[in-house]
């Protein structure tokens, strides 16, 4: 029954530099709570792990990542329409966020661990052919195809709680019955990436698998909890073979570009209440990962309540 949380310089070190929102020290402040909480005691703490070239294809086209390795050389640039720099050594940082959630699932169906947690990862704007809003690779999508391709798993849940609609794993699977999706995210008309409408459920034969629940600026846990209820029977309807979250910490009150006002009560019910639909539906299949989060304290708070959850 042991949970896993994955830490190290290698992780931390995903973030742009120049006082970007989503700089390198957000993982430190995460573990310096998670250490004062003592709940490195109550976990398996693992290592980074990187991915190859071949993974990373699993999701992304060859010319995508290309593109990232080479633009990783020279440090200079854009990988998207400007909020995406790159910098000297983003590919590899990249495919260390990519190869430690690979890992964790790796881990999880050989039983080392029942379910795990990284804090950097869940970059979930990120495109087949494209980085978008602070995610150069989509640690998410690459997860989803591998799972598929290398385990024969078919039916996967995904389940989001960032601030942000997870556009990129949306779209890259707007068509796939088996990709059973469900997204909290502050509506579109308020917020980047746009998207996200409820009127979003899924094409062609997906009709129906997709469940988009915008939110008002400053929604709080009383608009959360309304809503929780219909996401997770939605999950359960879909009977997944393996779940994952993305807790981004910037739906959580306090975040500097977002307007949303949920505690990390909000975070913690979430991760306990899919921990446990895991164990009742797919073994205990279940990796939560970070997301977005831009108050240094509010993300550590939100962060460890997803551990705390997932404890139990």
């Amino acid at each position: 029954m042991t949970t896993c949380v994955y830490g190290g310089a290698a992780l931390a070190a995903y973030g742009f530099p120049d006082g970007h929102p989503f700089g390198s020290d957000r993982f430190d402040a995460f573990w310096q709570e998670f250490r004062k909480r003592g709940l490195d005691r109550k976990v398996r703490v693992r290592e980074p792990a990187s991915c190859n070239r071949d993974e990373l294809l699993r999701f992304h086209s060859a010319a995508y990542v290309d593109r990232v390795e080479a633009q990783s050389k020279s440090g200079e640039g854009y990988l998207d329409y400007g909020d995406t720099p790159a910098y000297a050594g983003v590919y590899d940082d990249s495919r260390t966020v990519v190869g430690t959630v690979l890992d964790a699932a790796r881990a999880i169906l050989d039983g080392e661990c029942r379910q795990a947690f990284i804090p950097i990862a869940g970059l979930h704007h990120a495109r087949r052919d494209g980085a978008a809003g602070f995610c150069v690779f989509n640690d998410i999508g690459v997860l989803i195809e591998w799972l598929r391709a290398e385990h024969g798993l078919t039916r996967i849940a995904y389940v989001d709680i960032d601030a942000h609609h997870g556009d990129g794993v949306f779209y890259s699977f707007e068509d796939d019955p088996n990709l059973v999706f469900a997204d909290i995210h502050e509506d579109g008309r308020f917020l980047y990436p746009g998207t996200g409408d409820a009127s979003e459920t899924g094409t062609g034969p997906a009709e129906g698998t997709k469940l988009n629940i915008p939110m008002p600026p400053g929604a709080d846990d009383k608009l959360f909890h309304a809503a929780w209820p219909k996401l997770e029977e939605f999950i359960r309807a879909g009977k997944p073979e393996f779940v994952i979250l993305q807790a981004g910490a910037d739906s959580v009150i306090g975040d500097p570009i977002t307007h949303m006002q949920f505690t990390p009560a909000a975070h913690t019910h979430a991760a306990r209440r899919l921990s446990q639909l895991a164990t009742e539906l797919c073994g205990g299949r279940f990796i939560a990962t970070g997301g977005g989060g831009y108050n240094r304290k509010s993300l550590a708070a939100a962060w460890c309540g997803v551990v705390e959850g997932m404890l139990g």
